[in-house]
């Protein structure tokens, strides 16, 4: 897994789920793909819009989501983000306070999906360094010793 990349992503957690969901995986770690960016964007829309309401859904989904892949910081933020949320559509306010924390949420979710990307892209995890186009072949080869 990609280096000092622990504190984002458990990979124990994501390597069961990648076990348990089968030829399914990559499908669905798509799906959380589509799902959070419009998630995010949802989010920091209502933001804009100081809309209490809106920010509820879209911040539930990025948790849950995010927790079936060991993102726990993601779904931390997201969780922080609905639990304020519903408190202040309980005492008729807006959260002002989650601006630093619905900027960290898309922080967090570009980075975690960079992460995934590296761990389920082949091509991204070579890091595309020696061999390639017009470059010197670091490796022996086929055949090669």
């Amino acid at each position: 897994m990609p280096e000092g990349s622990a504190d984002v992503v458990d990979w124990a957690h994501f390597e069961k789920a990648r076990g348990e969901l089968g030829p399914g995986f990559i499908r669905i770690l798509s799906y959380f793909r589509e799902d959070g960016v419009k998630s995010v964007a949802a989010i920091e829309q209502a933001m804009r819009e100081a809309n209490t309401v809106a920010l509820v859904m879209p911040a539930h989904t990025i948790k849950g989501e995010a927790r079936q892949f060991g993102a726990e910081p993601l779904a931390k933020a997201a969780e922080l983000i609905e639990s304020t949320a519903r408190l202040c559509i309980e005492t008729q306010r807006f959260p002002d306070e989650l601006v630093a924390d619905v900027v960290k949420l898309r922080s967090l979710f570009d980075q975690t999906i960079q992460l995934f990307d590296q761990a389920t892209n082949p091509l991204l995890s070579r890091g595309g360094g020696a061999g390639g186009f017009g470059r010197k072949s670091a490796n022996q080869g086929f055949g090669r010793i």
